[in-house]
This record gives structure tokens, sequence and C-alpha cells, in this order.
């Protein structure tokens, strides 16, 4: 799995594992960030929440196009430093009014523009580095690895924002309730238009009650509402700044280690100057043929991240709204973040022990495999009967599921690979179409009976409902979004590389920005039907890739 590799992939992998776990930290909390400062709709904020998304991944079209022309070890360094910049602003507390969201919203094109510049660029050098034969059988599984990496940075990122907001708030007597902040914005709008809602005021005081929270001597109901939501929004600041921190790591690996993929830091223009001929001419046939392909591909892979990307807003607004906000047996054990580390290291060292080539090392893996197990359970056991969940932990099962289930798919494709039965990087695409349909399957199922729009007091589901969803996505992830990486690194024209991987993400900003039709739905059409519409689009788009399976394979074999 990791034999063969060269250097500069884990490099590069840790460098962007740094900055992926400041963008999920901050993507976290950014839906919940939108409702409780500024008090928007669902509605609204998926609309905010979808058109950065789409900016983020928008992005790298124009940076690699850039990359192609003044290379693209420059434009991830101008991006590093770009992002910082936005994230540092997004770490600033500012008012809750229109200067604010004015405010906000410019360091959020900060972040999109920063992101354009080091994302799609970075991983064109992973793909340099197996342009070279000696590793170029190795280039799938290469991101794969990448893709587990950075996948670390996102698994601990809603723990530290949850850690955050609860550290926060309770220097101020308070704690987190789902339910509150809307409360809060709903007596504040009330109060403002000369109209109390008595109904709210009772609410409230259900909430203080079951919380321990109390409204201090002096403050009223309504000082304690702006009072907590103040609070609130600071701790989410805080866990932007967190983004600030983990740029700077990100920077001084790749900077540090720059060596291990200094050759790699070459565009076709640059070679072509240096009278170097390892790039082979393509006719303009075949130059057309391949770009057609990588368009068709990220004409389908668009819907896939329409979906995906519900994790952010209404899956999160899932698990607030209709998700218990307590959990005990098994489940508690996928919300301590070092018990899934613990897990995830031990599908390596089991997989590890199984692909020893001596007896010392099989017995050596499997008993760290073991010890791996038994710290599992030692925290479990430890943990309280009931623990308490918070809307954004759910965001963690996603990126845990794909480091610890990286090496097994790994495994299994490169089984396949000894029987010449491996499928093509399109046939992966088209199969994780359809498992991403199982996924919103399950939620059409979960949300069977639950009302809409959501009252305090309403049904909710149990915690597996979304673990199970986030499980089947995951499966679909990896089928798709590695293996699209690594199969538009490949394909590409070499003179149009940095633009292609740049049109991967533009199709993935499409999508992103289609990902906020669900939020535009939501309180507008029974709950279960959202997840179906969800689940026909996916099924629907992988019967589309299998239709052009033919024409793909051929123009890229």
């Amino acid at each position: 799995m990791f034999k063969g590799q060269p250097k500069g992939l884990y490099a590069l992998a840790l460098a962007n594992t740094g900055e992926r776990f400041g963008y999920y930290t901050m993507l976290a909390i950014f839906m919940l960030f939108l409702q409780a400062k500024f008090g928007l709709s669902t509605a609204a904020a998926g609309q905010i929440y979808a058109i950065f998304l789409a900016a983020v991944y928008f992005m790298p079209l124009v940076g690699g196009i850039i990359a192609d022309r003044i290379g693209y070890g420059k434009c991830v360094t101008a991006g590093i430093a770009v992002m910082f910049a936005g994230y540092a602003c997004m770490s600033v507390p500012t008012a809750a009014g229109t200067t604010g969201l004015v405010l906000m919203i410019g360091a959020l094109v900060l972040v999109a523009i920063g992101t354009g510049l080091f994302k799609g660029n970075l991983q064109v050098l992973i793909g340099n580095l197996y342009d070279d034969p000696k590793y170029a059988a190795k280039r799938d599984s290469a991101f794969s690895l990448f893709y587990m990496a950075i996948n670390i940075g996102a698994m601990f990122a809603p723990a530290a924002a949850t850690a955050l907001t609860s550290r926060h708030l309770a220097r101020y007597g308070l704690v987190y309730n789902g339910d509150l902040p809307s409360l809060a914005h709903r007596i504040l709008d009330g109060a403002q238009a000369g109209t109390p809602d008595p109904g709210a005021f009772g609410s409230l005081n259900e909430i203080l009650l079951a919380s321990g929270m109390s409204i201090a001597p002096g403050q009223g109901i309504t000082g304690f509402c702006r009072f907590y939501l103040d609070k609130l929004s600071t701790a989410y600041n805080l866990g932007f700044a967190v983004a600030c921190i983990s740029l700077i790591v990100s920077m001084a690996i790749y900077f540090g280690c720059r060596k291990w993929f200094a050759h790699a830091d070459v565009n076709a223009k640059q070679v072509s100057s240096s009278g170097e001929t390892t790039v082979q001419p393509l006719s303009r046939e075949q130059t057309r043929s391949r770009v057609v392909a990588l368009l068709l591909v990220f004409a389908v892979v668009i819907f896939f991240w329409m979906a995906f990307n519900q994790n952010g807003s209404t899956l999160t607004v899932f698990a607030r709204d209709y998700t218990e906000s307590t959990v005990s047996g098994w489940p508690r054990i996928g919300f301590n973040v070092w018990a899934l580390m613990m897990l995830a290291v031990s599908v390596y060292t089991l997989v590890g022990a199984f692909q020893s080539d001596s007896d010392k090392g099989k017995a050596g893996l499997g008993i760290l495999t073991l010890a791996l197990w038994g710290g599992v359970l030692a925290v479990y056991r430890r943990m309280d009967p009931v623990i308490p969940v918070l809307p954004q932990e759910f965001q963690q099962f996603n990126p845990f599921f794909v480091v610890a289930l990286t090496p097994v798919s790994m495994a299994i494709f490169a089984a396949l690979a000894k029987r010449n039965r491996e499928p093509s990087a399109p046939k992966k695409i088209g199969l994780g179409m359809f498992v991403a349909a199982c996924g919103f399957l399950i939620m059409t199922l979960a949300s069977t009976g639950l009302v809409m729009p959501q009252v305090i007091g309403g049904p909710k589901v149990g915690v597996t409902p979304l673990m199970s969803t986030y499980l089947v996505l995951t499966f679909a992830e990896l089928l798709l979004s590695p293996m699209g990486i690594s199969f538009v690194t490949k394909v590409a024209p070499p003179k149009l590389k940095g633009a292609m991987m740049g049109g991967w993400f533009a199709a993935t900003a499409l999508g992103n920005y289609l990902s906020s039709i669900p939020s535009l739905l939501w309180d507008k059409m029974s709950l279960w039907m959202i997840w179906a519409i969800l689940a026909g689009l996916c099924a629907l788009a992988g019967l589309v890739m299998f239709a052009l399976m033919k024409r793909l394979e051929t123009a890229t074999a």
C-alpha cells in the first residue's frame, strides 16, 4: 500500500491535510454560524453555503489556467497566503448587521480565491510525480492514499469545532442547544416589531430549565437572547481561527519538504522551453477526444457533488432538528474522535499484518491491532451511559470512514487487478453514483413520518440513520472522487493539465451550488421527498455514465 511511493506524495498529502483540517473545521460550523449570527432561514443560509462552496471549487479552474502559464508551485504558494488572509478576517467578531455580513462575504471571497490557487495545482504536482514510468502503475493507489491523508484532517475538524464551542460557552455559564438560536431570533424579532411571541417565551423557559442555564439579574429575556447569540457566534469565530493555525502547519510542511517534489513542479510550457522530451505530444484528434471524455465525466459528477454536499447543509439541519441530541449504547463510540482514530489506525495495522512478508512483522502488527482495539474498548467503558451530541459532530463520520476504508478498497482493487478484472475509472464513477443513491434511500426511509416544518418537541430519530447514510456515501465517494482526480491527471492533455484539473473542480463547483436546491425545498414538501429526489438524481446519473462507458473507455485507452 505505502511501498514504492515517491516521498513527494507524503509531503504534498500532509501539506493538504493541514489545509483541509482548517477548511472543514470552518465548514462544520458555517451553516450553524450563519443562522445563529444573522438569523437567516435554512433557505437563505443554504444559498450562501452553496455559493461559497461553488466559488471554492470553481476557482481552481482559474488557478489551473494561471498555473499552466506561470507554474504550479507559484500558485500553491500564493494560494496559502490568500487563504490565510481570508480565514484571519473570518476569525474576527463583527456586528450582526449588514456590515458584518458584507465583511464576512469579503473574507469568503479571499478563501475561495486562495483555495483556487492552492488545491487543484497541488494535486497536479502529485499527478506529475506519476508521469515517471517508474511510478505510473501506482497512480490510482497514490490518489487513494492522498485522499485518505486529507480526510485525517477533516475527521478531527468537527471535534475541534465542538470543543471550541462548548468551552467558550461554558466560560459564560452557557451550553449549546440546537433549538435556542432560532428561538432567540424569534424573540428578538418580535420585540423589535412590537409583537412579542408568548409561545417563544414559554419554549425558552423550558430550555433554560432543562439545560441548567439561567437569566442573570437585570438581563431580561431579550438581553439573555442577545448575550447567548453573541457568545455562540464568537465561539464559531474561534473555529475559523483554527484554519489560520492549520495553514501555518501546511506551509511549514510544503516548504520544508519541497526538495522531495521540486522536479514535479513543471508545466508543459516549462518542459518545452527546457528542451526535454518527456511529454508525449498528442494529435489534435487525440486531444479533442480526451477533452470531450473528461467533459462528459465532469457533467455526470455534478450530480454526485450536489447530493454529497448535503453533509454541511440539510444533513446538518436534519442532525439539529430531527435527530436526538443525546446518544446511548454502542453508537456512543462514534462520537469520540480519539476512539475513531484508534479504529482507523487498527485497520491499517491489520491490513499490514496480512501483507507483511515476515512472521515477526505479522506478529508485531497483530499485537498492535489488538492493543488498539483494547484502547477503544477502554474508552467506551469510561464513557457516560448517555452523552450529548452537537449537530456538527456527525460530519466526522464521513472522513473517518474514508480513512478507515481506504486500505480496504485498495486491497479489493489490487486483488481484482491481479485477475485483470479491476473496473476502469469511469466504471468506478458510475458505480459510485448508484451507491450514493442507496445512501439517500436510507434517509428517505428514516424520514417517513417526520413532520415538516419541525416544531419544538416534534418527533425525532436516533443517530444510526445518519451514521449509516454517511457510511454508504463514503463508499460512493471512494469510488468516485480519488478515482476521478487520478483519471484527470492521467487523461488530460499535457498542455491542459491545470485547466482540466480546474474543470474537475468547476464541475464540483456547479454541483456544490446545486446543493442549495434541497435547502430551498426545505419546509415546502415532505422531508422524505427531498431525500428521494437526491436518490433518483444519483441513480439517473449512474445510468447515464454507463450509457457513455464505451465512448469514455475508447477515448482514454
